[in-house]
Formats: C-alpha cells, structure tokens, sequence
C-alpha cells in the first residue's frame, strides 16, 4: 500500500461485541480499542451530555437501563411489525417505537426525548470503530462489514446505510461465515480440494456455511441459518428460569422491573461465559430487588437443559446445509467453528456426535475470524496481495430467492437461493386484464411458492405501456445482484420499450450522516 491512509478495513458488526481488523505487514492485524480490547461492546448509552460507546456505555447501564441501547442488530432492516421484533422488544428495557411502519429507539438525550434509526444506532458504533481504526492507521475511508449469511436484502441495505452514513465507503457486506473462511483458508496449508462447513454461532445470529477450498479459491455452495439465534437468546432463556425460581420463592414479579432484569441479564452472561470452563457457578446479586439478595447455583447440566432445544436447533440448520448442497455429512472434510458462542461444551458436543470428533476445527480465533476474513476481503477489493499472491479468489452466493408476484399471489422465482454472486437472470411476464395501461410488479424473497409467507422487498409501476387483450403484452423483468447481496430490478416493455431501472431498497438512502458524536474519553 502507497501510504497508511490508504488502508481498507474489515469490520465484523457484531449483536454484542464488535471488531476491527488490517491487513498490513503480511498479516491482519485486529486494533485495540482506546481501552486496549481487541473487541469493543455494540452497545450505545445517552444522558445529558453526550453518546457513549462500548465499555463507557456498558458500564453505567445497570442505571441507566433505559437510554441503554444494545442488540440494535435484531432492529435492522426490519419494519415494526416484524413479529421476531415484537418478541425481541418486550424484552428490552429501552423503547422500541413505530414510525411510518418502521422502527425507531426512543431515549433521553441532553435532556429531550430524540429518536434514533437502527441505522443511526449502528452508524454511531460504526462510528467508534472507524476511529478507532484511525488512530492506528490514519484516514479510514473504505471498509468491508460482515454480515449475517441469512441476511436478507433490507438488512443488508441497512447496514450499506449505516456505514455510509459513519462516513465509510462500504466496498462490500460480507457474510460472517464466509470471512470466517478466509480466516481459515489463508492460514490451512493442506493441498487440494475441500469441503469446509463454516459454523458460526454469534451473540444474535446463527449461520453456517459450507464451502469448497481450492488453493486461494474459495467458493461458497450453500448458506443456511437463523437471525434470531445466539447467545442474547441463551441468556433469555437463563433470565426466564431465574425470575420463575426467584419469583417462587419470594411471591414477587420482578419481571416488570427494567434495573433487576438488566442486572440480572448480566449475571446470566458472565456466568454462562464460565461455564465453558468449570461447571458449576454461584449467582450472585447483592440488593437485587426490595433490599433481597439474589443468590443461586447454575450447572452446566442446568445450562444445557434450558436451552437444549435452540442448541439441536443449529443441527437442523446444518442438515438442512448438507441437503442444499446435496452433500453427506462424510463429505466434510473440516467443521471449522466460529463465534463466541461456539465455545459452549454442549455446542461442540453436538457436532462431535454429529461429525466425527477430530473434524471440528478451532483454530482460528472464535472471536476475531469475522473481523479477520473481512479485512482480507478488504484487501483484495482494493488490489492488494496477500502473503504476496494476487490469486486469492471469493466467489459467494445469494442467501434466499429473489422473484415477482404473479397470478394468484405465487411467486416466481427469478434468482434462486445459492446461486454465484454476483447473479444475473430474467423473466417474461404478461397483462392478467384486458387494455391494461400499466402494470404493477411486486417483489419478493424467500422460499415459499405464496408471497404472503415470503418478505416484500418492493413494488413498482410500468406505465404507458402496450394497450392490447390480456396475455398479448410482453415485459422482460430482469434482475441483479450485486456482491454485497443487493438486489437491482429492471422492467421493459417488448413493444413499446417503455423500461423502468430501480434498486430496491429497505428505505430512503437520503439519510443523512449522524449528527451524534459519541464520547471515546
């Protein structure tokens, strides 16, 4: 690289904690924070002088739980009645409300109430990341930003917005478990072709991806995975069997009480943490509620039993994987783990059962793969070489199917699930009505024939069309997706040669840079 200036960054925008990482000296290098972490937490805390980031924002929220804002992750690209929202929000003690349909965080800032976008959220973690990239390297302009596999188009549009509006020229979304296979693939030294199952288990998202390595090529052949699944939901689950068994023996609902939840939320974390290593651990929380104490013992059995049915759910994900890709699980050659959560005893065990044992694969950082791989993927993007080969090679593939409404509210499909990236491919389609002046098209993701049970990206209008009986019209509908994901959609007319060009879009992109500028003291 000419100078530091010109570095490109890989950033892995995680549920709980995020990470920054470059490509320099031959080697990725993950960037300490201005606390001297190597991961900063995703969280953001407002009171009456400034925005807070990371730790400084993590350490005051026991008290001020309501301005507190973390898991902004699960918030975008959603719209407000998204029911996996509505589940997620009663469990927040901050505010969640609608706006035009969408989301917004409702907090107290420099002593008015001010509403933030998931996207301006995200942009002022982005933010801190950016900078604190920058006081390593200089001027930070392009970045690479993970995201999960499963994804889909509006979420992967957010977080573009997001980075935009952070001040980052965002050279691509990169699916975790693929940069996690960077990761991987740059330091594996066996020749020859592998099959490589990606298993990333994070703190809000789980996905898991299976890839073939050959050399520097990295091909991604299928994706699978679940948005609403990580280590928030194992907490959940810890806080729920703790408030039944303290509410038992005390006669008293704390569940209503945002401080106790919150604190107690954050004993469940630490100790679920520990007991990857020991297993068993006292819970302690002194003045809990009421001046009571809260005291318990967890196990690791008891861990286990609680969240047994969201751990087999991962091995449905990954059966499902192997069906996609029409592999057998004997065909992996490498379960390569990724994700803080992964370290769980009962994660590993699963998939020893399920795999053999000595195909589980550990030796990449759980915590800075994602951050590692996109650092890499930021390099390449920018004509860089690794170790000093230019042949490094990615090719992914879209996450879920893209198509147009047609006649009975079925969905054709135009762009199937798996296919290479970037992926082009079209359609013709024709008047349902006779001497129709325009037509309307609807577009859909996802994998059911009926729309009503897929996701709706958008809808246009082809105007001024031909005027003739139904079924006479011919319109070619074409469409694109580019490397981040992002779907681009065109519609013309046979005849007439009326077209239309539009991107499809979660929301307005008008969005300005955020006005917030969070405190790193």
């Amino acid at each position: 690289m000419a100078d530091q200036a010109e570095y490109p960054i890989g950033i892995d925008l995680g549920t709980t904690y995020s990470c920054v990482g470059a490509y320099m000296g031959e080697q990725v290098e993950i960037i300490t924070n201005d606390k001297g972490n190597r991961t900063t937490p995703s969280c953001v805390a407002f009171n009456d002088e400034t925005a807070m980031v990371g730790e400084a924002a993590q350490d005051q929220a026991s008290w001020n739980v309501k301005n507190t804002v973390f898991d902004i992750k699960r918030v975008l690209g959603r719209s407000y009645e998204d029911s996996q929202l509505q589940e997620d929000i009663k469990l927040w003690p901050f505010k969640v409300r609608d706006r035009d349909g969408m989301p917004v965080i409702e907090v107290l800032f420099k002593g008015k109430v001010a509403q933030f976008s998931p996207e301006e959220i995200s942009a002022i973690i982005l933010g801190k990341l950016k900078k604190t990239a920058e006081m390593k390297l200089g001027v930070v302009k392009d970045a690479v930003i993970t995201v999960p596999a499963y994804f889909n188009n509006a979420q992967r549009q957010a977080t573009i917005d997001a980075g935009e509006s952070a001040g980052l020229n965002v050279l691509q979304v990169l699916a975790e478990p693929t940069a996690a296979a960077l990761a991987y693939g740059l330091e594996a030294s066996s020749p020859g072709i592998k099959n490589v199952l990606i298993y990333d288990l994070g703190g809000g998202t789980f996905d898991v991806s299976l890839l073939t390595i050959e050399g520097r090529v990295f091909k991604v052949l299928a994706t699978s995975g679940n948005t609403q699944l990580g280590g928030e939901d194992f907490n959940t689950l810890l806080v729920k069997h703790f408030i039944e068994e303290f509410n038992k023996v005390h006669r008293c609902d704390i569940s209503t009480n945002p401080g106790a939840v919150r604190r107690l939320r954050v004993a469940c974390e630490r100790a679920k943490r520990k007991l990857s290593f020991i297993t068993q651990i006292s819970v302690e929380i002194d003045g809990f509620y009421d001046d009571i104490d809260f005291q318990s013992v967890l196990t690791r059995e008891k861990f286990e039993q609680v969240c047994e049915h969201l751990f087999a759910s991962t091995l449905d994900c990954v059966s499902k994987l192997l069906g996609d890709a029409s592999l057998e699980k004997t065909q992996i050659d490498k379960v390569v783990l990724s994700g803080g959560s992964s370290r769980i005893p009962k994660i590993q065990q699963l998939l020893s059962e399920y795999f053999d044992s000595d195909m589980l694969d550990t030796s990449i950082d759980l915590d800075e793969a994602v951050a590692r791989g996109a650092a890499i993927q930021a390099i390449m993007l920018k004509g860089g070489s690794i170790n000093g080969i230019k042949g490094m090679c990615l090719v992914d593939v879209s996450s879920l199917s893209l198509g147009v409404e047609s006649n009975w509210y079925t969905m054709v499909k135009i762009i199937k699930r798996s296919s290479t990236l970037p992926a082009a491919a079209d359609h013709i389609f024709t008047t349902t009505s006779d001497y129709q002046k325009a037509v309307r098209f609807r577009v859909f993701e996802g994998e059911s024939s009926v729309t009503e049970e897929n996701f709706l990206l958008g809808e246009f209008l082809l105007e001024d069309i031909e005027i003739e009986k139904k079924g006479v019209p011919k319109f070619i509908v074409s469409f694109q997706i580019d490397l981040s994901g992002i779907l681009h959609v065109s519609a013309k007319d046979k005849t007439t040669g009326v077209h239309k060009d539009i991107t499809i879009h979660y929301r307005n992109r008008s969005a300005q840079k955020t006005t917030v500028t969070p405190d790193t003291s």
